[in-house]
């Protein structure tokens, strides 16, 4: 099974903007979950990662995305950050078949800041890594 990105989706409500993607991987959610969930496997395709106390209400800092809290902690299925300003980054991964997964990804900002471009490239640097090695 190779990585594919979907086409991402945007949403704006009011000054409130909402993008979702749907990333299918070559790995186990059990190889992907590290990319979503450590300092890490962060670092190597979304952004460098200042802090990260890995449980629900940890402190967490995005150094690309911001500072806040861990709001959902679900081991190898979801991992939610909600920075300053109302953004929140949101990675829930499913199975698919014996060998790969999916993940239903949601970021919501404030502002201008973000695009789906730029999300897509991240995507597309995660899907690589995951197909050159399959642990981060």
């Amino acid at each position: 099974m190779s990585g594919s990105i979907a086409q991402g989706t945007s949403q704006t409500h009011g000054n409130t903007h909402i993008l979702h993607f749907l990333v299918r991987l070559p790995r186990s959610m059990e190889d992907v979950w590290p990319a979503v969930s450590t300092p890490e496997g962060l670092g190597a395709w979304c952004t460098a990662v200042d802090v990260l106390q890995p449980r629900l209400d940890g402190a967490v800092t995005l150094r690309e995305l911001g500072s806040g809290r861990v709001t959902a902690w679900d081991v190898d299925r979801v991992a939610e950050y909600t920075v300053e300003g109302g953004g929140r980054i949101r990675f829930h991964l499913e199975r698919a078949g014996d060998t790969g997964s999916v993940l239903r990804f949601t970021r919501e900002f404030q502002g201008e800041r973000e695009s789906e471009a730029v999300w897509r490239g991240r995507f597309e640097r995660l899907v690589e890594r995951l197909g050159a090695s399959p642990r981060f």
